[in-house]
């Protein structure tokens, strides 16, 4: 089964179940709220795990992005689906993950036409020095550790850079709101009222 035909769950502004849909209907415009998540791998120095977007991702493809994203499967625990993702997409894991934050963004991508419009549970990892990584070519280009008061700055400078997510990640990384991985949370929804400027903000939500 292709990733765009798995289920994920519907939600309201507050993280309350209302449905479930596939990955591909999800991300149709004008796009359905759904859940999903996205993991920062820290290591002991502070520095995060980057990686690069393969090219034939259907989203913002090639745009530099936090260690690894997804979708929990409708039922499936944060941190279950979070640590398959991370197996998955880097061959990493199993990790502890805690939760630091929760938002609400929308945004387009100019060159597919998908839309993402997501209830996003930040999920802070810990990496231990040494352990492998084998990121599979198919979800990966490239990866790169990057101090993130540095990194937030230059979301500032080269938005177009990357996914427009990775603002609102690395905001709830450096000014966390610290729950058990899973617990609802409070959330920010993305300031502007033009879609094309949600597309590319790459902060500040």
């Amino acid at each position: 089964m292709s990733r765009e035909d798995h289920l994920v769950e519907l939600v309201d502004d507050a993280g309350r179940v209302r449905g479930e849909t596939t990955v591909a209907a999800a991300h149709q415009p004008p796009g359905q709220l759904h859940r999903a998540f996205s993991v920062l791998l820290v290591d002991p120095d502070g520095q995060v795990l980057l990686q690069r977007r393969a090219a034939v991702k259907t989203r913002f493809p090639l745009r530099w992005a936090n260690s690894c994203c997804g979708h929990p499967a409708p039922g499936e625990s944060l941190v279950e689906a979070a640590n398959r993702r991370l197996r998955e997409e880097l061959g990493a894991g199993p990790v502890e993950l805690t939760e630091v934050g929760v938002y609400v963004y929308y945004a387009e991508d100019p060159t597919t036409g998908r839309v993402e419009f997501e209830y996003d549970h930040v999920l802070r990892g810990e990496f231990l020095p040494g352990a492998a990584l084998r990121p599979d070519p198919d979800e990966v280009a490239e990866l790169r550790w990057a101090d993130p008061t540095a990194l937030e700055a230059d979301l500032d400078v080269d938005p177009r850079a990357y996914a427009p997510w990775l603002g609102g990640v690395v905001n709830r990384l450096l000014r966390p709101s610290t729950r058990p991985a899973g617990t609802p949370g409070s959330t920010v929804t993305p300031s502007g009222s033009s879609a094309a400027d949600a597309a590319e903000r790459s902060g500040g939500r």
